[in-house]
């Protein structure tokens, strides 16, 4: 908040002297950040007999990698993964027979701040959860002969430092190869490192991991390489992504060679890293002159498509560095192409952001101060996450911490993990609570995480009803983001908070039937009309206009089914309004966005949703693709020709928001849609566009692949269906005609349409 002239002095107008940053003051000045170096442990052990199986398991406040003999015992990264660790902390279990030598051996672990103790969220946030990052393994061995060895950390354990001088996910990495101590996780490593100190144990719950551990999944080339001005070098890797760069350089020792990160290039080709925040998003390797050498970082990572690169003696070429993609690891099983390069890109845009923000939780960034576990975001987005991967674990995980961190009243957090002052998540944000265990079920019949998290859902519901006017109407105070980041549209929060209130409601009720609680069924079910009810006479007008009038405020009302009759078709016809007004353009934020193209199908107006899928002029997915965007803006406005980049402030290259339409496209481009929980039963009915040509989608569903083909052959449209076994499926075709059918490939034409 910046102080000038609206600002008042005992009812006087206030004098600026200055703009904010004007001498003598300056900017507000924040402390440089905390050098932290990684703490390396070890212990030595003997094994003097028969090994059947060894496994060591692993956890920490904060995040390690564990070593034997020499090895790191995984490559997951950034084990254990975030929750609230005051409540919950998870461990990892690994496999390491195979690493165990008779007699000598040595186990250890580098141990880092991540979450735990490191910088998380703006402003120089930093020990959220505790000061000091702590360890936890115990190996434990089965012989062949029934017996066990446990190796566990204690005080007889050693500590010291090494390479890693510095480490924070925002900040980036420090790591000095001089320094490196060779053989520290052999045995026989001659060490005058001092004994560790003991923590103590704490009241949380210490369960195994359940979500899908963060990996490299992929390793790109540079696409170019340029000298500057400066001596450094400027490297496009043609993708935006998370990750980290791997450099292998044979440079003098005590060469410093800095590796700085961005999503985008400002005017004047230069690294454009305003958009950072407080975030340093710098790596720096010190080389130890011992001829070819080959790092990464292991604690930090960035979100970029460019790096500036400075100390390296000589031009680097292709082979010298290639940015490694990170992401939890969910496997993919959904797959989406057209005859449209454009919407082939937005695809793989979507695709890569999902990737770039599941970091062990659904974020809304990766590259800035924040980087949080967003619940509006998440809700937004999942259904379309789960067309691209296997996301049932993850979100399973995430889902443990949304209920550890849900309020005592039954309110749900803006963020999970939760930050202080961040528990109030207000509408479209605390439904993640509701929405995500039931997008769960829906694509995977997961009966038994639905119970988990009823109890739950229903207390949130509850939470609305007690804190509410009588009438069911919002309280006067509440938080609400409204749609966020919409252009030119300010939808009404109460609309948002009634149309959600109204969609829990829902969807608690279908919970308590899947469920078998028939009492709680009736009683939600009642609520739910009443919440209706209460929707109608308070934002509906007798000509179906819906309070405020936004492209948004129609779409809550369609999707939630808030209307009735004449009212119904009314709003419709207005929503279709608004977007020829304004030239076949959306006006939605991230609220909007989520279920804009699908409102459009449901209403038969296929024609509206594809003319804005298909456009590339402002405000438009196209837009940024025609821009040079590889992965889903924050903003439909994070840069123009005319204005530049937007706000810095809020202005993130790598949110998934508003790639949600490609779950639009994985149902009605794809044609792809269950219609029961788990495909156990599904629609295919693909919407043939011809700017589209043909599409090819393929979904990989918990009962078998669900495939589908469309293209024009002359005056003709085919479709070949596959439906894997017990599954029955209605194919609709653009003629009208449906047809029953099991497992099996089958084909099918009629006329092209018009």
């Amino acid at each position: 908040v910046v102080a000038d002239a609206t600002w008042r002095a005992e009812g006087q107008p206030a004098q600026v002297l200055g703009a904010h940053g004007a001498a003598p003051w300056g900017d507000v000045a924040f402390p440089s950040h905390i050098i932290a170096p990684a703490q390396y442990l070890r212990k030595e052990f003997s094994v003097t007999k028969s090994v059947r199986r060894a496994t060591v398991y692993a956890t920490a406040r904060g995040i390690l990698d564990v070593h034997l003999n020499g090895k790191r015992v995984s490559d997951d990264l950034f084990a254990p993964g975030w929750t609230n660790y005051h409540k919950r902390i998870q461990y990892y279990a690994w496999d390491v027979t195979n690493q165990l030598r008779e007699d000598g051996n040595a186990i250890g672990a580098v141990l880092g701040q991540g979450w735990y103790a490191g910088y998380v969220a703006w402003g120089r946030q930093r020990e959220h959860y505790g000061q000091t990052p702590e360890a936890l393994v115990q190996l434990e061995i089965e012989f062949t002969d029934g017996t066990r060895q446990v190796v566990a950390t204690d005080g007889s354990w050693r500590v010291g430092t090494g390479a890693i001088l510095d480490e924070h996910f925002l900040h980036g990495e420090v790591y000095d190869a001089r320094l490196a101590p060779t053989g520290w996780d052999e045995p026989g490593f001659a060490e005058s490192w001092q004994p560790v100190g003991l923590g103590k144990k704490g009241d949380e719950i210490l369960e195994a991991f359940i979500g899908n551990p963060v990996r490299e999944y992929e390793e790109l080339k540079p696409k170019s390489i340029q000298r500057l001005a400066n001596g450094n070098y400027l490297i496009d890797f043609g993708q935006n992504l998370s990750g980290f760069v791997r450099l292998n350089v044979q440079e003098p020792r005590g060469t410093e060679i800095k590796i700085r990160h961005a999503e985008r290039l400002d005017a004047n080709g230069n690294l454009y890293t305003t958009n950072l925040r407080l975030a340093k998003a710098e790596d720096t390797y010190i080389a130890a002159g011992t001829g070819a050498e080959t790092w990464n970082p292991r604690f930090t990572f960035h979100g970029f498509q460019y790096v500036e690169v400075s100390g390296l003696s000589k031009a680097p070429s292709a082979d010298t560095m290639r940015a490694v993609a990170i992401s939890s690891a969910t496997p993919e099983v959904g797959t989406l192409e057209t005859g449209n390069a454009m919407l082939n890109q937005l695809v793989s845009n979507a695709w890569w952001t999902q990737k770039m923000n599941f970091i062990d939780v659904p974020t809304d960034c990766p590259q800035r101060d924040e980087r949080l576990g967003w619940t509006g975001d998440a809700q937004a987005y999942i259904r379309t996450a789960a067309s691209y991967s296997d996301v049932q674990a993850f979100f399973t995980k995430w889902l443990v911490s949304l209920d550890d961190d849900q309020r005592e009243d039954g309110q749900y957090p803006k963020v999970a993990p939760v930050l202080k002052g961040l528990d109030d998540g207000g509408p479209a944000w605390s439904e993640a609570g509701v929405i995500c265990p039931m997008t769960i079920y829906e694509v995977y019949g997961d009966k038994e995480l639905l119970r988990r998290h009823y109890p739950q859902m229903k207390r949130y519901v509850d939470f609305l009803v007690k804190r509410g006017k009588p009438d069911l109407l919002p309280p006067d105070n509440y938080h609400c983001y409204g749609d966020w980041l919409s252009i030119n549209a300010e939808t009404p929060h109460d609309v948002i908070y009634m149309a959600y209130f109204a969609g829990s409601a829902e969807m608690v009720a279908r919970a308590a039937e899947v469920l078998g609680e028939a009492v709680d069924a009736a009683h939600y079910r009642d609520l739910h009309q009443r919440i209706r009810a209460a929707f109608q006479r308070a934002y509906v007008k007798p000509d179906g206009r819906v309070e405020g009038n936004t492209q948004c405020s129609y779409v809550l009302a369609l999707v939630f089914d808030l209307l009735d009759g004449a009212a119904r078709d009314q709003a419709a016809q207005h929503l279709v309004a608004d977007i020829e007004a304004r030239g076949g353009h959306l006006s939605t934020g991230f609220v909007g966005t989520r279920d804009l193209m699908h409102v459009l199908s449901k209403i038969g107006r296929d024609d509206v949703a594809y003319r804005l899928l298909l456009n590339d002029t402002f405000p438009s997915w196209g837009f940024t693709i025609k821009h040079g965007a590889t992965s889903i803006w924050e903003r439909w406005d994070g840069w123009t020709p005319e204005r530049g980049f937007q706000d810095p402030g809020m202005n993130s290259f790598a949110h998934y928001a508003y790639g949600a339409v490609v779950g639009w496209m994985f149902q009605h481009v794809g044609g792809i849609r269950e219609t029961s929980a788990g495909f156990g039963t599904v629609r295919i009915e693909p919407k043939w566009n011809k700017e589209v040509g043909h599409a090819r989608t393929s979904f990989e569903s918990v009962r078998g692949l669900i495939h589908t083909s469309w293209r024009a052959m002359g005056d003709r449209y085919q479709l070949t269906v596959v439906i894997p076994p017990n599954v029955r499926a209605e194919v609709v075709m653009p003629d009208g005609k449906t047809y029953e059918v099991g497992s099996g490939t089958w084909t099918y034409t009629c006329p092209l349409p018009q």
